[in-house]
């Protein structure tokens, strides 16, 4: 059976959010845990409070997601840019790890027919869809500050997350040879 358009948006979705995941936490694994806490300057946020923010939205955004406001009352958003007693960087990482969790748990159990359901956020309403992008895009935003930081701050030790400079024919030559026979079965497209 061919799979509807719904469920490739789905299934797209979910496979992003574990991109942009794993794109960050690449990222993380290469920063000492000063770096972690490092903060450019006073205006800045460092990659301790973009982990400790982005863990707070998810929890908040996914946890009951059909069936309550996407901005829990027990959510205190400013208080994730500050660093409090107890933020440690393994703290951090876990309740990181926590509210991914509750992305791709709540992601798998979405039907298709979820998407056209309404959901709040701050009160306003957001087709299923729509609240899905609205994180998407919330998402990217925060795993490039988080890849950009790092970058920063391994400076001339840092390890490329795609393409290395320089590198643009030799990985366009493998994906040629990796999708050569998906050429050959879509030969319309």
């Amino acid at each position: 059976m061919a799979e509807t358009l719904e469920q490739a948006y789905l299934a797209g979705a979910a496979r992003e959010f574990r991109r942009l995941k794993k794109l960050a936490d690449d990222a993380l694994a290469q920063i000492s845990g000063v770096d972690f806490f490092h903060r450019p300057d006073a205006s800045s946020n460092s990659v301790a409070l973009i982990v400790k923010h982005v863990a707070g939205n998810l929890r908040s955004r996914w946890t009951d997601f059909l069936t309550t406001d996407g901005e829990k009352p027990e959510r205190r958003r400013d208080q994730e840019f500050e660093i409090a007693a107890g933020d440690t960087r393994e703290a951090l990482l876990h309740r990181w790890e926590e509210g991914w969790r509750r992305v791709f748990e709540t992601m798998e159990s979405l039907a298709p027919a979820d998407l056209e359901k309404t959901v709040f956020i701050r009160s306003e309403p957001h087709s299923v869809l729509e609240a899905i992008q609205r994180q998407l895009t919330h998402n990217a935003y925060h795993a490039g500050q988080i890849v950009f930081l790092a970058k920063h701050l391994r400076a001339g030790e840092w390890k490329a997350l795609s393409i290395p400079r320089g590198g643009t024919e030799e990985f366009n030559a493998r994906m040629r040879e990796r999708f050569r026979d998906a050429k050959r079965r879509f030969p319309d497209e």
